[in-house]
């Protein structure tokens, strides 16, 4: 009997191997996403099952943000480009979803890649996915009567079973994140 129990515990350990990243965490266990319903710029819904077959990307952001969204989906874009890594789908997930219409969203994804695959929802339909993760937001006022929005900036990455199984934080390089995900693919774990 014990000896059964360690050979589940050791083939689970093999099983979920753990990546050196330079950039980010990997987590020791993938974790669940909680049950959420977005919809992406085409107005078609994207829940936690379009996660599932295909590991993903995903950062949160919103159009009028003035530098490190543009600044990250450039770095996704070339880190897109490579061969290697082209089955990874990229979500730009907007934290501003007053301002940014799907329409907007599409445009604005457009200028880093038209594979990229926008997705919005109001505060409470984003909620589950950034409680998820970690994730944060907080709309703060300009004084030109504008606003802004804070939100993390980290890049989570999402397995094959939708389930969130590491995070990168900035700053960003494409070289070091291109790295960091070819070493998960070495790894089988992509």
């Amino acid at each position: 009997m014990v000896a059964a129990v360690a050979g589940v515990l050791l083939a689970r350990m093999l099983t979920q191997q753990t990546v050196a990243l330079e950039g980010g965490t990997w987590l020791p266990q993938p974790r669940p996403l909680s049950a959420f319903t977005l919809t992406d710029t085409s107005g078609a819904r994207f829940d936690n099952a379009a996660l599932n077959g295909r590991p993903h990307l995903l950062f949160f952001g919103f159009t009028y943000c003035p530098d490190v969204c543009p600044t990250t989906l450039v770095t996704l874009s070339t880190v897109h480009a490579e061969p290697r890594l082209r089955e990874l789908g990229i979500l730009f997930a907007t934290v501003d979803p007053a301002r940014d219409s799907a329409a907007t969203l599409r445009q604005y994804l457009d200028a880093f890649s038209r594979d990229f695959i926008g997705l919005r929802g109001q505060a409470d339909a984003l909620a589950p996915l950034l409680q998820s993760l970690g994730g944060i937001t907080v709309r703060q006022p300009l004084p030109d009567g504008s606003y802004t929005m804070d939100h993390t900036a980290a890049i989570y990455l999402l397995d094959r079973q939708g389930r969130y199984a590491a995070v990168f934080t900035p700053p960003f390089t494409p070289a070091r994140l291109r790295q960091d995900l070819l070493r998960v693919a070495d790894a089988g774990q992509l």
